[in-house]
């Protein structure tokens, strides 16, 4: 499907809500306050490479042109404008070949932003970081294998998965937003899922089609609902997936502009 629509850059947000410190696995003076967004290239690199595969041989190829860095950089760039205006551009480019071609093309789009600072990381000094200071990162940028290896890690450090959304983007316009995590089969029917990181991802959906405004406001109530305690099984709370959703409505039916509260 990514091949299929052109949908080159996935966007990964993931952020501690206030109140939640204590549901991570680290320590919550050092997740308090972290907010990073994940921009991962999703159609290049190792997973879209030449594959050989044998009983006593086998190997993937990684490749990447000019132009597949470029226009994600860019994405990751216009990111940062709209955030704190800081860029972390990861890499192995002390081993690969790929690694310092991307380095090279994202100094070179880091030109035409000149107000956005970049800083260059390893990716394994980075898998470091974000587990003893996620706050000093703002937007990372980085390929296929390395985005989705560090952004599963960032989903942990929030509190739980089920609060992340995401959205995979294409040139044309074209655009996909769905929780990061799975179907989650095993609990299929039981309404106990957190359905946070689903309406989440309407609010990345509003916020592509222009309404930014109406991103934020069910972003707020996401935070709300979680402030008020009103929180799934995950998270450690007892409402269900329904009542969670069914709060989160009612805090939007009260904060909606009057034209909108009979749509919702």
């Amino acid at each position: 499907m990514r091949a299929a629509l052109g949908l080159f850059a996935n966007l990964r947000p993931a952020r501690t809500y206030a109140g939640l410190e204590g549901r991570s696995p680290l320590r919550a003076e050092i997740v308090r306050g972290s907010d990073v967004l994940v921009v991962r290239e999703l159609t290049g690199g190792l997973y879209f490479g030449e594959k050989v595969e044998g009983t006593e041989f086998a190997s993937d190829l990684c490749t990447y042109s000019r132009e597949e860095v470029e226009r994600i950089a860019r994405v990751a760039f216009e990111a940062a404008r709209k955030r704190r205006r800081k860029v972390t551009s990861v890499d192995k480019a002390n081993v690969l070949a790929t690694s310092r071609l991307w380095r090279r093309v994202v100094n070179e789009v880091a030109t035409q932003y000149p107000d956005v600072e970049l800083e260059h990381a390893l990716v394994d000094s980075t898998a470091m970081a974000l587990i003893t200071a996620p706050t000093r990162f703002d937007v990372i940028l980085t390929e296929n294998l390395f985005g989705d290896i560090l952004s599963d890690e960032l989903s942990v450090i929030g509190g739980s998965i089920g609060l992340l959304a995401s959205a995979s983007r294409g040139a044309s316009g074209t655009a996909v937003f769905e929780p990061i995590h799975g179907s989650a089969p095993d609990i299929a029917g039981r309404d106990v899922a957190n359905p946070a990181g689903a309406i989440a991802s309407a609010a990345m959906l509003l916020e592509h089609l222009g309404h930014n405004e109406e991103a934020r406001l069910i972003e707020a109530a996401v935070e709300q609902a979680i402030g008020e305690g009103v929180r799934t099984k995950d998270l450690g709370g007892t409402a269900s997936c329904s009542a969670f959703g069914a709060r989160v409505r009612d805090i939007l039916a009260r904060q909606l502009p009057a034209e909108l509260e009979q749509v919702a």
